[in-house]
């Protein structure tokens, strides 16, 4: 399927969001904490997803994780510290925009970290995430992918697009030209922290509707059973008229004229 309207999309999208709620319901319920980790090609569509994911939950619940680059501090601290800060509490959902994978690629690729420190992330990273899972935390990692021409493509939006402006920076300007070798160091990190106990999944983002649609039926699948009927509210009839808005010390200001 190359193409999907839009309407068809938010029609196979909703009952995935649905199921989400539940799922958000459950961990609540059951006080399990979910960790669900985006990574890919830059433009592939990670932020895009986790909206489709967060859309609809609890902002209190359901939070976004997008670290900016580390503090002088940070930088001196034990890797993972920045990122365990994060990790949700009972009943809570932590969606990684990025993660402490950022060692195994950008950081790698553009030289941010030695050759030593991507060689210790990479043998630290599994004894790391079996305690996530060992501890109970349901940890999932997906990594989005897509051509170059497609990549290409979506950088031209970006730098077209006033309201994308935001997502195009000197970084990723020079990962333009390192494509292969982000290739490189994908592959390398999936051959030391693909796991059983957390294991990758890749998905095709070349068409990021359907590249949501399978993440997210993906991630449901593989959820325990979280059907937890929500309590039924009533909403009892008010004692008396609606009332109107009565205003003393301010009021609001004019009204926009389109």
């Amino acid at each position: 399927m190359s193409k999907l309207k839009r309407k068809d999309y938010d029609a196979l999208l909703e009952p995935m969001q649905v199921e989400l709620a539940n799922a958000a319901r459950w961990l609540q319920h059951t006080g399990r904490r979910l960790v669900v980790v985006v990574e890919g090609r830059d433009t592939a569509g990670k932020g895009g997803t986790i909206d489709a994911i967060r859309e609809h939950l609890n902002p209190r619940q359901c939070r976004v994780v997008a670290l900016p680059k580390p503090t002088e501090r940070e930088a001196t601290q034990w890797y993972f510290q920045r990122y365990v800060a994060h990790l949700p509490a009972a009943g809570e959902i932590a969606l990684f925009d990025r993660s402490w994978y950022n060692r195994a690629g950008v950081e790698k690729v553009m030289g941010f970290a030695s050759e030593a420190q991507v060689d210790a992330f990479l043998r630290a990273t599994p004894q790391f995430e079996r305690q996530l899972v060992e501890d109970g935390i349901l940890l999932f990692k997906y990594w989005l992918c897509c051509d170059q021409a497609q990549q290409e493509k979506r950088f031209a939006e970006r730098q077209a697009d006033p309201l994308k402006g935001w997502k195009l920076s000197p970084i990723d300007l020079e990962a333009r030209t390192r494509y292969r070798a982000y290739t490189e160091a994908r592959e390398a990190m999936l051959k030391a922290t693909h796991t059983t106990f957390a294991p990758w999944t890749l998905v095709d983002f070349n068409h990021q509707k359907l590249g949501r649609l399978t993440l997210l039926r993906d991630l449901l699948d593989r959820l325990p059973d979280t059907r937890i009927d929500a309590p039924e509210l009533v909403l009892p009839a008010l004692p008396g008229k609606p009332a109107k808005e009565r205003y003393g010390t301010l009021k609001p200001i004019p009204g926009f004229k389109p």
